[in-house]
């Protein structure tokens, strides 16, 4: 049997975290980690491309919930991490929907 992960090599090692660190915890590492921001030059044109999907989950939170709504942005933003256009990455997300639920 193959293993689909060893096929696949990704920009960063695969590292098994079961959740995110909790704040204050977060705040505490990152502090200690960024003296200087990563990659400055990445900043503007990053949140340029995501304002949009920004709003979207904002509004989609009122008719939903914030659960709800940042599971489609994050998939959305997946989506495109991966490969794929913003359209198709809106639209193939909003297909997996049945009643404004996964």
């Amino acid at each position: 049997m193959t293993n689909l992960y060893l096929n696949f090599m990704p920009y960063y090692p695969y590292q098994n975290i079961r959740q995110f660190p909790q704040y204050p915890q977060s705040e505490i590492w990152a502090q200690q980690v960024t003296k200087q921001p990563f990659y400055p030059h990445l900043k503007d044109p990053v949140l340029r491309e995501i304002a949009p999907f920004v709003s979207y989950g904002l509004n989609e939170a009122k008719a939903t919930s914030y659960e709800h709504a940042l599971q489609e942005v994050a998939a959305m933003t997946y989506l495109i991490g991966r490969g794929m256009d913003p359209k198709t990455a809106y639209l193939t997300v909003e297909s997996w929907e049945v009643n404004e639920k996964f």
